[in-house]
């Protein structure tokens, strides 16, 4: 994501980036001794949630002083099923104007996360991705009627971020 921030400040658009499984990341790791990304999906869903909040809490302190883009899923899929990335009382924080989806095809997902050895992933079939794609879609316009905003899909084809950058910086201007 560092190119594409670096792409977005070259095209004039300047929004502190904030991952939101990052922080949430950190929070766990302060205050539930998790090691990693990949095991935050074990944490239990009640301190999951909380953890949730806390982080929304400080997207929202940063939202207050400077404009945020926040880099997160729609869905998290944990063992319990998929889990909304951003519950309702995180959009009534957060309040997002635009819902970016950005995507690439399942075939190249896949491929992508086959490579990224820095992750402990269980290989997903295309067809699962797809799944995922597909509620991830669902989710975000419920997410958009919750808070008024507005969905865009932007493609992320392999090999081609800079034509889904140009489409961030559309979106933001």
């Amino acid at each position: 994501m560092d190119k594409a921030l670096e792409k977005l400040r070259e095209e004039g658009v300047d929004y502190q980036l904030l991952n939101y499984g990052d922080l949430m990341l950190e929070i766990a790791k302060e205050e539930k001794g998790v090691k990693d990304r990949d095991k935050m999906k074990d944490i239990k869903l009640e301190t999951y949630r909380d953890i949730q909040k806390e982080a929304a809490y400080s997207i929202a302190e940063v939202r207050e002083e400077i404009p945020v883009l926040v880099d997160t899923h729609c869905t998290i899929k944990k063992p319990e099923g998929y889990y909304p990335g951003l519950p309702q009382w995180v959009l009534e924080r957060l309040q997002p104007e635009e819902i970016l989806i950005i995507e690439a095809l399942p075939k190249e997902i896949a491929g992508r996360r086959e490579k990224d050895a820095s992750r402990k992933r269980k290989k997903e079939l295309e067809e699962a991705i797809s799944e995922h794609q597909e509620l991830n879609r669902a989710i975000a316009t419920s997410y958009a009627m919750m808070v008024g905003a507005g969905v865009r899909i932007i493609k992320n084809r392999e090999g081609k971020i800079g034509e889904a950058v140009q489409k961030v910086v559309e979106a933001l201007k």
